[in-house]
């Protein structure tokens, strides 16, 4: 069953509900309508599996992603080996078991 929406609602990743550190990078997330968004700012030579697998403790990222790419470059290696790499102008959706 869909949610209706009846109220608007804003926020701003500029004042963001939560803020996730981890080494060469940070998410800012906010959560409207019962969606969350998040921007990644990730320095050169952020790679998950050295900066966040030590946090969560999963192989690879188990997370889905839909992600619209602001600028630098992306590449994303797949469990079953496919990769792929994004940049500026790019929307991507990414699967749960990827390394990027």
């Amino acid at each position: 069953m869909k949610t209706v929406i009846t109220e608007m609602e804003r926020k701003s990743l500029d004042a963001p509900d939560e803020r996730r550190a981890f080494p060469k990078g940070q998410v800012q997330v906010v959560t409207v309508g019962g969606t969350t968004f998040g921007r990644a700012t990730l320095q050169p030579g952020w790679k998950w599996s050295e900066s966040v697998k030590p946090i969560v403790g999963t192989e690879t990222c188990q997370t889905e992603h839909l992600q619209y790419h602001v600028s630098g470059r992306l590449h994303v290696v797949m469990d079953d080996g496919k990769e792929a790499e994004f940049g500026p102008g790019d929307v991507a959706l990414v699967p749960p078991g990827h390394d990027a």
